[in-house]
């Protein structure tokens, strides 16, 4: 039996991808899509402000004990991020109502000097951003702290992986999504988040009827 093909990549294309990472150094660092569950999180307690200029903290007024998934993104960029913002989107699509209510959609700015609340209000209604998908931004200093604590900060944000985080504020559970992962993939992760907690409810139930 033949061996799989080697992608025969042409002198364009790989023009075409050095022009790109040159214009955007973000572009090379999607890399394959990957999953890294049992991530360790903490939150800084820090203010915040959303793309309405409202102050919150990422941990009290939208983690909670809600089910998130976090990306991360700045505004200038034109390859990476709008691919992250667009599967974000399609899943906010596909989450309908619970967007908002049992499900928190986040994206933070890894850039919080250039993107400001206004100017990540207007990025965010490019891909239709509904009352369920916030977006945050912040002072240097208390983004810095908050990338730090989701163990996703770098030196240079134009470094910054392509990092999808789906976590349960609840139980503390957290898998790091690395590259272009399938809006699919995240639902599903979402999904069993879901389960386990009517799992441990009905458990829960059980010792209270049956001690």
């Amino acid at each position: 039996m033949a061996g799989p093909a080697l992608a025969d990549h042409s002198s364009e294309e790989h023009a075409a991808h050095l022009a790109a990472q040159a214009a955007d150094p973000h572009a090379g660092h999607q890399g394959p899509a990957s999953a890294q569950p049992g991530a360790q999180v903490a939150f800084a307690d820090v203010p915040l402000l959303d793309q309405d200029g409202r102050e919150l903290r990422l941990k009290d007024d939208l983690v909670g004990d809600r089910i998130v998934v976090m990306g991360f993104v700045y505004t200038s960029c034109t390859t990476v991020c709008p691919v992250i913002s667009a599967i974000l989107q399609k899943l906010q699509k596909q989450l309908g109502e619970r967007a908002g209510g049992d499900v928190q959609l986040i994206s933070l700015s890894i850039d919080p000097l250039r993107d400001t609340p206004e100017r990540l209000h207007e990025y965010a209604g490019r891909f239709d951003a509904g009352p369920g998908w916030r977006w945050l931004t912040g002072s240097g200093e208390a983004v810095a702290d908050t990338l730090k604590g989701l163990g996703t900060w770098t030196a240079n944000y134009q470094d910054h992986p392509s990092l999808i985080m789906v976590g349960d504020g609840r139980t503390g559970q957290w898998t790091r999504f690395y590259g272009f992962t399938d809006p699919a993939v995240l639902m599903a992760r979402v999904d069993e988040l879901s389960a386990a907690r009517e799992h441990s409810g009905h458990e829960a139930l059980a010792q209270e009827t049956h001690p």
